[in-house]
């Protein structure tokens, strides 16, 4: 049985929506729950980063666009990735993008003192503000070169767009977007309301 490490609200999300989508057997670990949890992360990933998996064999897997791309080559009947080889590349190309860009982004925006050796209060808020800046104006970029790789309504969602429609949520970007890219912000409601999808977001963020 695969094994998710994450917590509520996290980019867990994305990857519990696509064991969902591949119809296997898994089990969530909140490693917010416990410290056994916690410490049970940091022995499988040093830097007790989530979302880490754990496999039925026993191996693990990190980083958000690896764990998307293994899921979709090892369940393709899922369509987490594409069968045409072109329209697949595009879709591995759009979840690097997401990672490289908008985490970094993220990780700048929540925990600014890791860039910083030593600042004031007015350095830290303009890192923040910086940060979010860059991540608005990536998921801008986003929108307008990936939008005919995502998910139509007779089709089944794929990977980019389950980490798309998770990592969207953070620092603000959905209501940015709703201004700058109102056709991608409905498109992002409309994975939302996606029914496989559904109740795994609203696991992850109650209404």
């Amino acid at each position: 049985m695969y094994q998710l490490y994450g917590y509520p609200n996290s980019g867990a999300a994305a990857i519990e929506a696509a064991l969902v989508l591949c119809g296997v057997a898994f089990r969530f670990i909140d490693v917010e729950a416990s410290a056994e949890a916690a410490q049970e992360l940091g022995q499988l990933n040093p830097l007790k980063q989530i979302p880490t998996l754990r496999l039925p064999d026993g191996s693990v897997l990190t980083e958000s666009a690896a764990i998307l791309i293994h899921l979709g080559l090892t369940f393709p009947g899922s369509k987490l990735l594409p069968d045409n080889p072109v329209d697949r590349d595009q879709a591995i190309r759009g979840m690097v993008f997401i990672v490289t860009n908008s985490y970094a982004a993220i990780g700048v925006i929540d925990y600014p003192e890791r860039w910083l050796v030593q600042a004031d209060e007015a350095t830290r808020q303009n890192l923040v503000a910086g940060g979010r800046a860059r991540l608005h104006r990536s998921w801008e970029v986003f929108a307008d070169e990936f939008s005919a790789e995502l998910y139509l309504d007779d089709e089944k969602p794929g990977a980019l767009d389950v980490l798309a429609a998770v990592i969207t949520r953070w620092a603000g970007t959905r209501e940015h977007l709703r201004h700058t890219r109102p056709g991608f912000f409905a498109w992002l409601e409309r994975i939302d309301r996606h029914p496989t999808l559904a109740p795994v977001f609203a696991r992850h963020w109650p209404a």
